[in-house]
């Protein structure tokens, strides 16, 4: 395993918190170690509480760690809220080189120079997104590297977020003694997985449910055109079951996993469970038939209130239909509901990977996947997301921090780690 080629995603969601180890290899992804904890420090999506944070990520990392037998140093950590705006944005350089051939430096200059823009004291430029190059009025271009031109130019989207968001998801990942090799957007990062590129030319809906908060991303024309949080997800479903039931979320939180149904047309009545109640020393029985009436009501209520987000954000046909990922989406019974909600297609999206074949996954394979395209395009250096495990008895090789030495394109590539680092530099000033 060359740990040169490996990256980890961190996705910090409401209920979970999720840390995906994956090896890049030939442009193909292979999934080598997972982890997966609960989130006590997140309500709505948003962090309210660092120190819990904290150790939600320390143990996920902890539990994929242990799966591979390596260190990780390294993480890509995904970004999502409100907060986040997107605006278009475009830079012009000329070619720098004697012999006229774009290099990696001429990416970085167009980059920059797409970076110009007045932006708020109160936000920060989190990413570029190129939509195209332009060679001497050549346009389309995915990569220009390699090709011979006077004028380069970049259009694209430029993705800014609030200053002190950002901080505090820092601080948690510094905290659990982890650095940044990138930040990425969810929506664009699931989107990678989830959105095929017919779909994103057509327009299609994603819709991530998750625990505390559900996110919708209009994808359109190639590309994604805008995006909404809102403040309603699993956990409300949890909590109907828990005051129904009168038993605590912990136990309402596993009726829903293991026997619920979200479509009462398809619920069944003979498969029974027992339920253990507050104040009673007996369990009470029910039915994935009664159940269905609790779950049923509030996850239509979510994909109705989907249904109005899409339409205020101006788009009232989705030709490809409505693609749905996200932990909540796992009750049996949610794509079928949907169907009768939107009268639109709508189908699951779910990772094609051993071992992370939930949509609680999309995001984070997205995440990596996403981060090394990024590289490829951008030209960046791709830095090690891991260091062997002191229990391991491996030769030593160049990683985390250190670069190999003699290597010609540490002069002109940009590293990943420093350019984030510059980024959050205001933040310890």
């Amino acid at each position: 395993m060359n740990s040169e080629d490996i990256y980890v995603s961190l996705d910090i969601g409401t209920s979970g918190v999720r840390v995906v180890i994956g090896e890049m290899s030939g442009g193909s992804l292979k999934v080598v170690g997972v982890g997966n904890a609960d989130s006590t420090g997140m309500k709505k999506g948003s962090i309210v509480d660092i120190d819990e944070t904290v150790n939600s990520i320390k143990q996920a990392v902890d539990q994929a760690e242990r799966m591979v037998g390596l260190e990780v140093n390294q993480v890509i950590v995904g970004v999502n809220g409100n907060h986040i705006e997107m605006q278009p944005c475009s830079g012009v350089v000329a070619v720098s080189s004697p012999d006229r051939e774009i290099r990696n430096d001429d990416i970085e200059r167009v980059m920059d120079a797409a970076q110009v823009l007045s932006i708020p004291p109160e936000r920060e430029i989190i990413d570029v997104i190129p939509s195209q190059f332009i060679v001497d009025g050549l346009e389309e271009i995915k990569d220009p590297r390699g090709m011979l031109g006077v004028r380069l130019e970049m259009e694209g989207t430029i993705i800014t977020g609030a200053k002190t968001a950002l901080h505090n998801l820092l601080r948690c990942v510094e905290r659990a003694g982890l650095e940044i090799a990138d930040i990425c957007l969810q929506p664009l990062a699931a989107g990678t997985v989830a959105v095929s590129k017919d779909e994103k030319a057509l327009g299609v809906a994603l819709v991530d449910i998750g625990g505390g908060s559900t996110t919708v991303s209009i994808f359109q024309n190639g590309k994604l055109q805008g995006m909404s949080v809102l403040p309603i997800g699993g956990g409300h479903i949890t909590n109907d079951i828990s005051v129904g039931l009168r038993t605590t979320s912990e136990e309402a939180e596993r009726i829903k996993r293991e026997h619920g149904h979200a479509f009462i047309d398809d619920a069944s009545d003979e498969i029974t469970f027992e339920v253990r109640t507050i104040g009673n020393e007996q369990s009470e029985e029910y039915s994935q038939y009664e159940i269905a009436h609790v779950i049923e009501p509030r996850l239509e209520e979510i994909y109705e209130i989907v249904a109005d987000e899409i339409y205020r954000l101006g788009y009232t046909e989705l030709p490809g239909g409505f693609i749905l990922t996200g932990g909540t989406v796992m009750v049996p019974g949610a794509p079928e509901l949907a169907r009768d909600v939107f009268r639109q297609n709508v189908r699951i999206a779910v990772p094609d990977y051993i071992g992370v074949r939930e949509p609680i996954y999309t995001t984070g394979i997205g995440l990596i996947e996403f981060a090394h395209r990024n590289v490829k395009i951008q030209g960046k250096e791709s830095a090690s997301a891991v260091n062997a495990s002191p229990e391991k008895t491996m030769e030593k090789q160049p990683v985390g921090n250190q670069k190999p030495e003699n290597n010609p394109k540490d002069e002109n590539e940009a590293g990943v780690k420093d350019k984030v680092k510059n980024f959050f530099k205001v933040f310890f000033e």
